[in-house]
């Protein structure tokens, strides 16, 4: 059976960047959990990443990426390189279903096993099943609210949870402070 992904949201806005996803996991169209945390804090806090996809795999390719992290430390755009190009090469970790949102102080990255390591440019990054509904409605709430970057994390994930079957409303939303 194919797993259904999540959705993670990642919004930076004045000197915080902060990273959202809901708890759901779904296998074929049975909700097996409801409450799955799907962002985590790595580098000593100094990291967030959050991924979409099969599980196993995210946590597989999270593992990877904490290694990486430990490589090059202090150096995330590296680790993420890093981990892309190895994701993409290695013949077992291709196999693998799953995208990663990386945040730290100054990157916010989409990472995927075809080798793709993006930065937005707005560093509004959705990624998962519910990934451009969240996107969007960020995006509309950056442009026309003075709220701070979790609360249009959490708001536009609740909009993608009454959008997209595949996400709910029991939402992780963990934060950073940037450096200025």
């Amino acid at each position: 059976m194919k797993s259904h992904g999540t959705t993670i949201l990642t919004v930076r806005r004045g000197g915080v960047v902060a990273m959202g996803g809901d708890g759901q996991v779904t296998i074929g169209n049975t909700v097996m959990k409801a409450d799955a945390i799907k962002i985590r804090r790595l580098a000593g806090d100094r990291v967030l990443v959050g991924f979409a996809g099969a599980a196993a795999d995210g946590f597989a390719l999270l593992e990877r990426f904490e290694a990486k992290l430990k490589d090059y430390p202090g150096n995330t755009l590296r680790a993420a390189t890093e981990l892309a190009k190895e994701w993409r090469t290695d013949r077992v970790l291709r196999r693998l279903e799953a995208m990663m949102a990386i945040a730290d102080a100054r990157h916010t990255l989409l990472v995927t096993g075809v080798g793709d390591v993006i930065q937005p440019t707005d560093g509004i990054l959705g990624i998962g099943s519910g990934g451009s509904y969240a996107l969007a409605a960020a995006r509309a709430l950056v442009a026309h609210t003075d709220l701070s970057a979790p609360q249009i994390v959490r708001i536009a994930l609740e909009i993608a949870a009454e959008i997209d079957l595949y996400t709910n409303k029991h939402l992780v939303v963990e934060e950073l402070v940037c450096e200025t």
